[in-house]
């Protein structure tokens, strides 16, 4: 029982003889798996879990492989996906790649290949998240946030209690460093799958921000919006 666990896997596939076979081979590489077998449970799986690789058909019930990808690299989840597929035309593979899928096999696939694939999309997107997770508590600027407090110590000594929303707004904004993150990407992140409230509130969180860790909140170094796009944090 105190066998290491390699990874955590989303396996979704709703060909019960095929899933239970790549189950038990995932499981024996070391790998602990959780299963979906159609869209919906593969959305609620990614929302209670943090998996390191989902391993996805794209013809599933309710919700299809292509959309869910989508949908992640709409919310900002980076999680590499392997997309398995029936259909052997490029049109499908190139469509899938370009939805932000990392990998694509064709069914029926060889078992040996696709664990080499398995393996190396895994150690990638460690040496990735090795680099670029900012941690529980970050500075700038005399600034300090502590995320898993929920709390910030601003410039000029001032202890300010953050919201859920504000914590994950900050983080995402933080992690993207230097970059635009767009107001779609913001909304479906930090608000869920569907939920849009208008950009206004959007933009008053980004006021908040002014007001607590800029020193002149009229002329801002940190919190930038980008008309017509989204907003950036830079340093």
């Amino acid at each position: 029982m105190t066998k290491e666990v390699k990874a955590n896997i989303l396996l979704v596939e709703d060909e019960e003889n095929l899933h239970e076979a790549l189950k038990l081979n995932l499981e024996l590489e070391g790998y602990s798996v959780t299963s979906a077998f159609t869209g919906n449970e593969a959305f609620k799986a990614i929302k209670d879990e943090y998996f390191d690789l989902i391993i996805m058909d794209i013809m599933l019930p309710e919700v299809d492989g292509i959309t869910i990808t989508e949908t992640l690299r709409i919310q900002n989840n980076e999680v590499p996906i392997l997309i398995l597929s029936a259909k052997n035309n490029s049109a499908d593979r190139v469509l899938g790649l370009k939805k932000g899928a990392d990998d694509y096999l064709t069914k029926p696939f060889n078992l040996e290949e696709l664990l080499l694939r398995v393996n190396k999309l895994i150690q990638k997107n460690k040496k990735l998240l090795d680099k670029e997770s900012i941690g529980d508590v970050y500075e700038f600027g005399k600034n300090k946030i502590d995320f898993k407090a929920q709390e910030a110590i601003t410039w000029n000594n001032e202890h300010i209690e953050l919201s859920k929303k504000e914590g994950m707004l900050l983080k995402l904004l933080l992690e993207n460093k230097n970059e635009v993150v767009t107001r779609e990407k913001i909304l479906q992140s930090v608000w869920g799958y569907n939920v849009y409230p208008t950009t206004r509130t959007i933009d008053n969180f980004i006021l908040n921000f002014r007001k607590y860790f800029e020193r002149d909140s009229r002329n801002p170094q940190f919190f930038h919006s980008v008309r017509g796009v989204g907003y950036k944090y830079t340093e």
